[in-house]
């Protein structure tokens, strides 16, 4: 009876962590797509809200990071919300910037603090013909596709944005397709701040656009056989040419002066590591 009632206690336990991992699992999924409802309506007070205040805060974008929540500020209610609603916190006629996330994959790491979410975004906007004369953009209509690798923690019993990283992978206007793309769609940041009062905190070597298609790294093994994809698996050389001729892989770094004080250490959930060794963040 004393060896039946010790399994049965056990068996609680191990339901616990399960439940409470897949009630965290959903909880940041719902995080990130609360956090696109904002973004798709301009709502930019409300999106640097739903960040942490934890000084390793920061969102990698188009070759540059904005660093710590005065960062995340600048590329929200700076860059955006000046350029596409001229300051206000909220739409503006005719202008439209719907973001569809979807293709989630959360994972929780063991203390319930911590987790990583890969995620595909598809955009579409525009400027409506009737007020292409008042909207500074003109009238224009675009798609935008891309992949979020993201980091997010728990502040104070709340889930909360915490480092995230857009890839923009690739641009097409409505009329021509992504066949016909200009290189380089969207102009590279070449300030930081001060000297570009709504620029980022810094410029950095890896940047990717259409008709780049390096693989975005996955924070994630593969789920049967374990191992890391390939470095050279991430490149994307010219059809025929060895993968040495083409950039080198991206990453997903942190920054100088940033840590992962569980790196290396290997953690699993339902009998399969969940995140690589060398991007688990507790120890």
């Amino acid at each position: 009876m004393e060896a039946e009632l010790k399994e049965l206690k056990e068996q609680v336990s191990q339901l616990r962590k399960e439940v409470s991992r897949v009630s965290d699992e959903a909880e940041v999924r719902k995080v990130h797509f609360k956090y696109g409802y904002y973004l798709d309506k301009c709502m930019y007070n409300e999106v640097v809200d739903m960040y942490a205040d934890h000084p390793d805060t920061y969102v990698e974008f188009l070759g540059s990071r904005y660093r710590g929540k005065e960062g995340v500020k600048r590329l929200y209610n700076g860059r955006f919300q000046q350029s596409f609603v001229k300051g206000r916190n909220g739409p503006v006629r005719g202008f439209l910037l719907d973001h569809i996330m979807m293709q989630d994959i959360v994972d929780v790491d063991p203390s319930g603090t911590h987790a990583w979410c890969r995620m595909r975004a598809l955009m579409q906007a525009g400027v409506h013909q009737s007020v292409k004369d008042t909207h500074p953009r003109g009238h224009v209509q675009w798609w935008e596709g891309g992949l979020y690798e993201n980091e997010y923690i728990k502040e104070n019993g709340v889930w909360k944005l915490f480092r995230y990283r857009y890839f923009p992978f690739w641009h097409a206007e409505h009329e021509k397709g992504w066949s016909l793309t200009k290189e380089n769609y969207i102009p590279w940041p070449t300030k930081t701040f001060p000297e570009d009062p709504l620029g980022p905190d810094e410029i950095i070597e890896q940047k990717m656009l259409w008709p780049d298609t390096r693989v975005v790294p996955f924070h994630y093994p593969h789920p049967v056989t374990g191992k890391a994809a390939n470095g050279d698996d991430l490149r994307a050389p010219h059809f025929g040419h060895d993968a040495s001729t083409g950039d080198a892989p991206l990453t997903l770094a942190l920054p100088e002066g940033q840590s992962r004080p569980g790196a290396g250490k290997t953690w699993e959930s339902e009998g399969s590591v969940r995140v690589l060794p060398d991007l688990v963040q507790n120890p």
